[in-house]
Formats: structure tokens, C-alpha cells, sequence
């Protein structure tokens, strides 16, 4: 999907076509985001915004978008688009966007912002897995590359079993914050032929190899993304693991 097989993983307000200039060197994709599409979720950022949280709020989320593909053509790293909806359409013309820029279009059933959650989209959307496959039914039919941003340790959801229907409804890979509980990305990977992202606290050899263990094909580096030096060695950790067949 992406080679070498580290992402830059998207935050809020921060993850630009600029952003994921600096990480190149080192990435093979950069995931830029979050964007609130539709109305519902607009309203939620405006409100995080207001309690001092940062996120992307063009006038145009589409246009944007289309803007930071048209600056990532320049780069040598894979863009990917990760965005929140409630609604379905917004999602699609994202993804139409992204197939038409080889980008990856990432749906977040992520952020557990409340507001977020009370619109219908982010964290919420993995107690609602209708809804959630119905979103990666609407993105692969433009024949854009679907993501689903996931998170761990939610009460009553077992990732594995998601992971499952979100293949079966055409999702490409999954990128999962493991939070505490690693184990569940090399569930995800036992349960699914999913491309599987592995995101938390990834900073050195150590930690990109444990996910590898564990059957994650990529890693995603979240806070530090913006730090050469973790880059460089997380970038090291994955060229040790799969291309010299050191399995430290």
C-alpha cells in the first residue's frame, strides 16, 4: 500500500500537505486530517474549536482537500485523507477526490471528541457498524483505497469482529490506535486480510517491532510525526525488520 511502511498519522488541525513535506524522507504515506465534511460534524469542530482544540475548518472542506492532493502530487509519499461525516455524499466526493490523486481516503471512527460523538461520526461510529460499513461502501465505490481509523479498548466493541465487516464491505486496511492493548492488531491481522496500521506511542525500533510481531504490515507515528529523530528511527526500525530479515 505504501513503501517504506510507516505513516504519518493525522492530527487534528496540524496534518497538512506542508506537515507531511517535513516527514517525507521518512514516510511512505502521510495521513492529512482530520476534516469535518458534512454539516453535523462542521458544527462539532466549531464547538472543539471554541474549547481551544485545533482543527481544520475551510469554508470549503472539499476544496481543500482537493487543494492539499494537488500539493501532495509534488511529494514522494502517498497522501491519505482521513475525514469525519455523518453523513454519507460528503464521504463519497472525498473519495472521489482521493481516487483521483492515488490517495487514500481514511473514514475516522476515531476521534472520541464528545462533540464529535454526539454528531454521529468519529469514536461513535464503532457502536454503529451498519452505518460505519455503509460509509466504506460509498468510498470504495468511487474505487478510491478505503481506511477505517479505529481505536482500542471501547466498551462492548470487539475489533476484530469490526474489522471483519469492514472488509467484507471493501475497506483496503485498517489503522488502529491499539491504546494499551497491543495484542489486538495481531488479532485484527488473524481475523482479516486487511492492511493493518498500527498507531500508540510508536518512537523507536522497540516499539515499531513489537507491532510487527504482532502482524501489523505498517506503523503510523501520531504526536511525533514533526520529530526527525523519531522518524529516522522508527524509518531504521522498519528497513531492519523487513528488508534485511533481522527480526530482533
Amino acid at each position: 500500500m505504501f513503501d517504506p511502511p510507516v505513516a504519518l498519522a493525522s492530527l487534528s488541525g496540524r496534518s497538512d500537505a506542508e506537515w507531511a513535506e517535513g516527514g517525507g524522507p521518512f514516510a511512505g504515506c502521510a495521513f492529512l486530517g482530520g476534516i469535518a465534511l458534512d454539516d453535523a460534524t462542521r458544527r462539532a469542530a466549531q464547538s472543539m474549536v471554541e474549547r481551544d482544540r485545533s482543527e481544520f475548518l475551510p469554508s470549503d472542506p472539499l476544496a481543500f482537500v482537493q487543494r492539499q492532493l494537488r500539493a501532495m502530487d509534488e511529494l514522494p509519499i502517498r497522501a491519505g485523507v482521513n475525514v469525519r461525516s455523518a453523513a454519507l455524499a460528503p464521504i463519497e466526493d472525498a473519495a472521489g477526490r482521493c481516487q483521483d490523486h492515488d490517495a487514500i481516503l481514511e473514514i475516522n471512527a476515531h476521534c472520541r471528541q464528545e462533540e464529535m460523538c454526539e454528531a454521529g461520526a468519529g469514536q461513535a461510529l464503532l457502536d454503529r457498524p451498519e452505518k460505519l460499513c455503509r460509509q466504506v461502501e460509498a468510498a470504495t465505490a468511487t474505487g478510491a483505497t478505503v481506511s477505517v481509523k479505529v481505536r482500542a479498548e471501547v466498551d462492548g466493541v470487539d475489533l476484530p469482529t469490526l474489522a471483519a465487516k469492514l472488509e467484507r464491505a471493501g475497506a483496503d486496511a485498517v489503522h488502529v490506535d491499539a491504546m494499551d492493548s497491543e495484542h489486538v492488531v495481531g488479532e485484527i491481522a488473524d481475523a482479516t486480510g486487511l492492511f493493518v496500521i498500527a498507531n500508540n506511542e510508536v518512537r523507536d525500533a522497540e516499539s515499531a517491532h513489537e507491532y510487527f510481531r504482532y502482524g501489523a504490515d505498517a506503523v503510523s507515528v501520531g504526536r511525533a510525526s514533526d520529530d526527525p529523530d523519531v522518524l529516522a528511527a522508527v524509518r531504521h526500525a522498519t528497513h531492519e525488520w523487513f528488508q534485511t530479515g533481522a527480526k530482533p
